[in-house]
């Protein structure tokens, strides 16, 4: 008995020894060692203190960004969850670009990754490397200008379709919530009602498929992405058991809670219907081959699977099934959010400005037809669209909107190896005895997490002046030169991101 309990103590000890040495270097040593150490960065007020909050809440953000710029530089050191996790924030374009260019090196972190597939699957959004290369080869073709424009008449009609919604609810006096109530009128959540608009769109753009959302709320498909919608939401909220399931995923089989039965659930439905929709496109394809015929799908998942079985794509670098319903998932699960908070902000901002209201109204009505909406032909609706997309007023509203309130608020990338990351200016790197030498570039080391923050690169009042923080749609008539050399796929904003890793679907949003 006493051996045992000898063998158990020595463990122990060898165990807190252990664990005590770790914590000794992560304290003590690394920060010695860490070269992000070495880069200018805001103090934090206790031990255990970070400065997450104060990059990633939208109302204080914007100010943070620029005092830190400020009065550190556009390479910022910042303190991540732990004492030991030094990041760095960047908003420098030299050593952004360099970032998102190398999306080998610089990849998502596996915590955003195991949030994203626990969700939605491995798609675009959460793989890496070789699978991601290989989804965004096939994926290419499907998210094509001619592809998206084909969609355009769904986009129309569901518009009409949310417009005759919202006035038969305007002119329907009975049975108003309390909280909808309005002298003159009814109040209408415009969100609410945008985001089933954009699942009828994207159901349809994405797999053909009527959720009908508009009129009923009731689709099993529907309601089982709404309800992983609100669980995402909740997660981002980063209680302490989400924390604890996301490093030991073990814990949600061991005490599933209802977040891991919503999931499981939702994850059925999703998978018995889109599974059954991708074998009814995938048979409407090959007996359409059989008569020598292309089949005619426009809606992505038609052209996803056309894609995936072209001629000239060698064998090895096709996709299963599974990424295929996992990159629909993506789509819409992504899309629809990001479309909808676009179109949601987009109304918002010209309620507030009605100047802005009139004049884009005026513009619309000047390539308006003579004859009812609802009267279009495809073609018609096609041809009004060009014209559509010729106005430079509205190009410049939805650029600015884009700009000022980009649906994505950041991102974060993890380097998977040291690398040597250059500026656009000098640097200040403190050295041994308080030394400070500039220097043109710097060590991101392994392991380390870089903070992209999107909206704070498309709202630089440096880069955009200093009315960079209002809603201006005129400034895009005359922008200044710095905003020339800022990255960004879309008009030098960084709302779609840049480099490999650039959204697929940044037409099918902004259109």
């Amino acid at each position: 008995m006493y051996s045992v309990l000898l063998l158990v103590t020595s463990f122990l000890a060898a165990a807190v020894a252990a664990v005590g040495a770790y914590l000794f270097y992560l304290i003590v040593l690394w920060p010695r060692w860490n070269p992000l150490c070495r880069l200018p960065g805001p103090p934090t007020r206790t031990f255990f203190g970070n400065h997450l909050a104060a990059v990633l809440d939208p109302s204080r953000s914007p100010r943070v960004h620029e005092k830190f710029v400020k009065e550190y530089g556009r390479n910022i050191r910042i303190r991540g969850l732990f004492p030991w996790e030094e990041r760095l924030i960047t908003l420098d374009p030299i050593t952004l670009t360099h970032i998102l260019k190398h999306s080998t090196i610089y990849e998502k972190p596996w915590q955003s990754r195991t949030l994203i597939s626990g969700m939605i699957g491995v798609g675009m959004l959460a793989a890496e490397g070789q699978m991601h290369k290989r989804q965004r080869r096939v994926a290419t073709p499907a998210f094509s200008i001619q592809n998206m424009r084909a969609l355009i008449p769904v986009t129309f009609k569901t518009g009409l379709a949310l417009r005759d919604r919202w006035m038969a609810l305007i002119a329907d006096p009975q049975d108003v919530p309390a909280s909808e109530k309005s002298d003159g009128g009814r109040k209408l959540d415009v969100c609410h009602w945008v985001s089933r608009a954009t699942f009828d769109v994207i159901g349809l753009a994405g797999f053909d498929y009527h959720f009908n959302a508009i009129h009923d709320g009731s689709n099993e498909l529907f309601m089982a992405y709404k309800d992983m919608f609100e669980i995402a939401i909740s997660q981002q909220k980063g209680s302490l058991w989400d924390i604890l399931v996301l490093y030991y995923p073990a814990l949600d089989g061991l005490w599933p809670g209802d977040r891991y039965r919503v999931i499981a659930k939702s994850h059925e439905v999703i998978n018995r219907v889109a599974g059954r929709l991708i074998q009814e496109k995938k048979s409407k394809i090959a007996e359409a081959e059989k008569v020598g015929s292309v089949y005619g799908g426009k809606d992505l998942l038609s052209a996803l699977l056309k894609s995936n079985i072209a001629v000239d794509l060698p064998p090895d670098q096709r996709i299963s099934d599974e990424d295929i319903l996992n990159n629909i998932n993506t789509f819409l699960f992504a899309g629809s959010d990001t479309s909808s908070l676009t179109v949601t902000w987009l109304i918002y901002l010209l309620a507030k400005f009605p100047e802005v209201q009139e004049r884009l109204r005026a513009e619309l009505r000047s390539v308006a037809p003579a004859v009812p909406l609802e009267s279009l032909t495809q073609d018609e609706i096609a041809s009004m669209y060009t014209l559509v997309a010729e106005l430079p007023y509205l190009e410049n509203v939805v650029k600015e909107t884009l700009r000022l309130i980009p649906p994505v608020h950041s991102s974060i990338r993890v380097a998977t190896q040291d690398d040597v990351v250059p500026t656009s200016v000098p640097v200040p790197l403190r050295g041994a005895g308080g030394k400070v030498e500039k220097v043109d570039s710097f060590v991101m080391p392994k392991g380390a997490c870089v903070h992209v923050p999107i909206e704070a690169f498309n709202l630089d009042r440096e880069v955009w002046g200093s009315d960079g923080w209002a809603f201006n749609p005129d400034r895009w008539d005359n922008l200044p030169e710095a905003v020339k050399s800022q990255p960004g796929l879309y008009n030098n904003i960084l709302t779609f991101s840049a480099g490999p890793r650039v959204r697929h679907d940044w037409r099918f949003v902004r259109d």
